[in-house]
């Protein structure tokens, strides 16, 4: 199969969500191809999140269907490649968060805990805490961690939901070089955020309003923004 035959990274064709009366996701038509990079903007109640956790297999839909390298969505196939890391972290109480990583890693077929593991913990500022429940951390912490179990693990695609939210400013700066590293390993990137340094690098820009797609394409963040309000 040539490059120009593959499925794309992401693709979602009708894609809808309903909850009674209320419309969360309108039918919702998007391809990303490999190596893309994506910002999905929209305010609070647009639809980012119920979008990415359809894309992640987490919700299933009311009517049209997401797949991912040509899997549907959920399947085995699929989790396999998507990586994604949601607006609130979900760790163990149990778990340090080198044992984190450890699991989430060879869950997926990964290294666990590998050099690459901790070149991202180090990177986030984690590394002193390696060995530390995050039960115990504060949010921005525990978002860290978060982010080291979904950067850490085999993933073709990465889905991310307002990771820089919460964030210090050294942690910023870490997070948008590790997405640029990963765009730069070819994996497709599709970020819920209105960070501006992100979107000024993205291939385009996805924008929601009211779970309707109104805008797709080149955009700065500004002119995203005016066409979700």
């Amino acid at each position: 199969m040539s490059p120009h035959d593959e499925p794309p990274a992401l693709l979602t064709e009708g894609l809808t969500k309903t909850y009674g009366d209320l419309v969360a996701l309108q039918p919702l038509d998007l391809s990303v191809a490999a190596g893309d990079r994506v910002a999905l903007i929209g305010h609070n109640g647009s639809g980012k999140s119920t979008l990415l956790r359809m894309v992640a297999g987490l919700l299933e839909p009311t009517d049209g269907y997401a797949e991912v390298h040509g899997w549907p969505a959920g399947s085995l196939e699929a989790r396999a490649t998507v990586s994604y890391l949601s607006d609130e972290p979900v760790l163990y109480d149990d778990l340090s968060v080198r044992e984190h990583v450890e699991y989430v890693s060879r869950l997926f077929g990964g290294d666990g805990f590998d050099s690459y593991a901790e070149r991202v913990a180090d990177a986030l500022g984690l590394l002193p805490r390696i060995d530390d429940l995050p039960v115990r951390f504060s949010r921005g912490l525990r978002q860290k961690t978060a982010l080291v179990l979904g950067l850490a693990r085999p993933f073709s695609l990465l889905v991310v939901d307002e990771p820089f939210v919460g964030l210090d400013a050294p942690g910023r700066v870490a997070l948008l070089d590790l997405l640029d590293e990963a765009h730069d390993e070819g994996a497709a990137v599709v970020v819920a955020t209105h960070d501006p340094e992100f979107v000024e690098r993205v291939d385009r820009c996805a924008a929601l309003r009211d779970g309707e797609l109104v805008y797709e394409g080149t955009a700065t963040l500004a002119e995203a923004l005016k066409l979700v309000t």
